[in-house]
């Protein structure tokens, strides 16, 4: 098979190393353009870019896939099909259509739910205990085509979103090598998704990792494990901002004492408990000042010794 490969973060590296070793004729990888990354924002290639030149591979980098002239240098690679993974971009029907077989798609989740752009980690956040990947027919509509193939993994409870997606990215790749050696030998089968059970996983912000601690312990867990490593949650105290990195949820048979969400019972040693709605409790064990490394809590406390009674609020205008 001719394949024209659409990738490009770490995730869609697996995907199209898989294609290259199974013997597939990867010929062309097109991907998103350099940019400025790290201190000194220099640009930077993708990391897919970065494999397709290692193997030899032209890459294309547009910055508008609706141009026709970028649909004009498409064709001329010839491909049999399409294959896209995490690119980035939706891309319209007339790039889609071009390959013989169509174009399909690496999805990170279980199909109908959770299209969309941060699948894993809102997954995460809703506190999933199963995900997996899909694999489908591209349409004009966002992740909604017919699927090829699925498989499905668990998520442990204190698994970030870093390691599912690591996880989910080698499940993918050889989902991906055993669907397109199907399509090529005329045995793929379709099946429509169920577009009643949808559900949507928007790209993250920033402001999504604000924590809210009248949620329970579990939420906020998740919410912190999800949004690991980017953009992380976090809370405020004494007017500064914090990035909280890792947690855990204490044992719910111990009831918290009556206080206020948000409100720190225990900074003492390798402790830093917080109280959050039902009276349940987040065990910190990793967090980071802004613009500092991050610190487990007992080298947090020796530099900033916290005073009970001391609370963590959505905001530093609420000091």
């Amino acid at each position: 098979m001719k394949i024209t490969f659409f990738g490009t973060p770490s995730f869609a590296v697996t995907s199209l190393e898989r294609l290259i070793a199974a013997g597939e004729e990867v010929v062309a990888v097109v991907t998103r353009p350099d940019r400025p990354r790290g201190r000194g924002h220099r640009l930077q290639p993708s990391p897919v870019k970065t494999t397709a030149l290692a193997h030899g591979i032209q890459v294309l980098q547009p910055d508008r896939v609706e141009d026709l002239g970028f649909a004009a240098v498409v064709a001329a690679s010839n491909a049999d099909l399409g294959v896209v993974a995490a690119y980035g971009k939706i891309l319209p029907d007339v790039i889609l259509q071009i390959p013989r077989h169509g174009t399909i798609n690496v999805h990170a989740s279980l199909l109908p739910r959770y299209r969309g752009a941060a699948p894993v980690h809102r997954a995460i956040i809703a506190g999933e205990q199963e995900t997996g990947v899909t694999i489908i027919r591209l349409v004009r509509e966002m992740d909604a085509g017919p699927m090829l193939a699925h498989s499905v993994r668990p998520i442990a409870d204190d698994e970030t979103s870093e390691v599912v997606e690591r996880a989910l990215a080698e499940a993918g790749a050889d989902l991906l090598v055993s669907t397109v050696s199907e399509i090529s030998s005329g045995r793929a089968q379709e099946t429509p998704q169920d577009h009643a059970l949808a559900t949507f996983a928007p790209r993250l912000a920033k402001e999504d990792g604000r924590i809210d601690w009248t949620e329970p312990a579990r939420a906020i867990h998740n919410l912190v494990r999800g949004l690991h490593p980017w953009p992380h949650a976090y809370t405020f105290l004494g007017g500064s901002r914090y990035l909280i990195l890792e947690t855990g949820v204490l044992d719910p048979a111990t009831p918290a004492p009556a206080r206020a969400p948000g409100e720190i019972i225990d900074a003492e040693g390798d402790r830093l408990h917080v109280v959050c709605a039902k009276g349940t409790v987040l065990a910190i064990y990793a967090l980071q000042p802004e613009g500092r490394r991050p610190l487990p809590p007992r080298a947090f406390l020796a530099g900033r010794p916290i005073t009970l009674p001391a609370i963590f609020r959505q905001s530093a205008s609420t000091e």
